[in-house]
């Protein structure tokens, strides 16, 4: 549920525009509040989840999270307008916050090192799911039920979830720990600054936001202000938030390099692709949608194998080969996006992602939380998160300066044509823009690509974790 409210709502942004009578940029914040609630308490919940227990704030989180989807389906009738909906999908998304830290935790301490990999690899294996599951329910619930049941089908969900949770989840151990009130407060300013600044720049146009507030001027602030968040770590004479020993296990440091290009990776690939698709070969969301399901399902099948693995094989040569191959894939893909290829070819790059992804999910999770000691399970998946979180917001930010810089470059006058089939999906284009934006949308995906690789680089310097060391 939290990985498809990422992305469900863009599917349905022409319908709520018209729904509320709202502008673009307005309803844009329909999402952006939610990724901002989502990503900036993350390292707050997970140490909580240390202190009080991780089912406990799961269970919290998880409530939260489902009566915010009932107050996003109702914000209509109760004539909130646009700034209710908004508002309701902040605590959807501090809902989420609260969840997402304690499933790593719950599995990092429940099952023995030997196994943690299978759990970790199913666990993982949602992400790929969800990249299709968002776009797909999205357009089929908007064009069947109506706006109001993307965040109503929540609602059974999370009940289901709560009774399961509460009956079959453990009560785990906790242990007492002191809050550091200043570091939840630095981390948290400085988290909003960048997040905000990177999430929102390309709309403000990287210069005013407010008065004197810019968006260079937030990434100063954001930056001084988690700068001061790592001093104080290393300086607390308490229990600092976020423990710098973390950092000691280099397997815990290079995932979470590693999974940071992930996120940027994965967040980054799909905005040029659905648009080539809908604009320039004009296909429908939900047709664009299909020729990634390959994706989702070789991910979800070949889960269990990848799981299987990450308990008998050095993470290097899985998370080494899984990158390596998605960045191949990517390029594939980038040699697939002309106005006249076979769609097959989009699908057999979509296969390989497929192919990849349980080899990088699974596996970084497991490698970055193999070591850590049990009573340092929250705070560890907060960074993880956080790590995860921020990367997607650098793809997202990134991904849109490239995408316009490459129009320009490939369009010149022509751009304003390209932009007008941006925004009417489906809409014919002449042969030369079609021509010109399929480049474009084919050369922004090369940073994915190369990103990516990065990760690859990083996957290389894994030690062999401890417990295949012992045998």
């Amino acid at each position: 549920m939290i990985l498809v409210d990422s992305t469900i709502v863009s599917v349905a942004t022409p319908t709520l525009m018209d729904a509320f009578g709202a502008g673009v940029n307005e309803v844009l914040w329909v999402t952006s509040a939610y990724l901002l609630a989502y990503a900036v308490p993350l390292l707050v919940t997970g140490r909580l989840g240390d202190r009080v227990g991780p089912k406990r704030v799961y269970l919290v989180g998880l409530t939260v999270f489902t009566l915010a989807s009932l107050w996003c389906g109702l914000s209509g009738e109760l004539g909130l307008g646009i700034t209710g909906l908004v508002a309701a999908r902040a605590v959807q998304g501090l809902g989420a916050s609260m969840m997402t830290p304690q499933t790593m935790a719950v599995i990092t301490r429940t099952f023995p090192a030997e196994r943690r990999g299978q759990a970790m690899a199913l666990w993982g294996a949602t992400a790929g799911v969800a990249t299709l599951v968002g776009p797909l329910a999205g357009g089929l619930l908007v064009d069947t039920l109506g706006w109001e049941w993307i965040f109503f089908v929540n609602v059974p969900v999370g009940i289901v979830g709560l009774v399961l949770a509460a009956r079959l989840v453990p009560r785990l151990e906790t242990r007492v720990h002191r809050f550091d009130l200043l570091g939840v407060g630095l981390s948290a300013a400085g988290l909003f600054c960048a997040v905000f600044a990177l999430q929102e720049g390309q709309t403000f146009g990287w210069g005013q936001v407010w008065g004197p507030v810019s968006v260079p001027g937030l990434l100063v602030a954001g930056a001084v202000l988690l700068v001061a968040f790592v001093w104080w770590q290393a300086r607390n004479p308490g229990e600092p938030l976020v423990p710098l020993s973390l950092f000691a296990d280099r397997n815990f440091s290079l995932a979470n390099g590693a999974i940071m290009a992930m996120g940027l990776t994965v967040t980054a690939l799909f905005f040029p692709f659905y648009i080539w698709a809908q604009s320039v070969r004009e296909l429908t969301p939900t047709t664009a949608a299909l020729l990634m399901a390959p994706s989702s399902v070789m991910s979800f099948l070949l889960a269990p194998v990848a799981g299987h693995l990450t308990d008998r094989v050095h993470p290097r040569l899985l998370v080494g080969s899984g990158t390596t191959l998605l960045a191949l894939s990517i390029w594939l893909l980038t040699r697939a996006m002309t106005p006249d290829a076979p769609l097959w070819q989009a699908v057999v790059a979509a296969v390989l992602m497929g192919v990849a992804n349980p080899l990088i999910w699974g596996p970084l999770s497991t490698t970055a939380t193999r070591n850590l000691p049990m009573d340092r399970a929250g705070a560890g998946s907060g960074v993880y998160n956080t790590t995860r979180q921020l990367g997607a917001v650098l793809g997202s930010a990134a991904i849109a300066v490239l995408m316009q810089a490459r129009i320009d470059a490939r369009l010149g006058p022509d751009g304003v044509a390209a932009s007008e089939g941006l925004e009417n999906p489906g809409a014919s284009l002449p042969a030369a823009v079609a021509e010109g934006l399929s480049q474009a949308m084919s050369e922004a995906l090369l940073l994915p690509a190369a990103v990516i690789l990065v990760g690859a680089v990083l996957s290389l310097f894994f030690e062999r974790p401890r417990h295949l060391v012992r045998r």
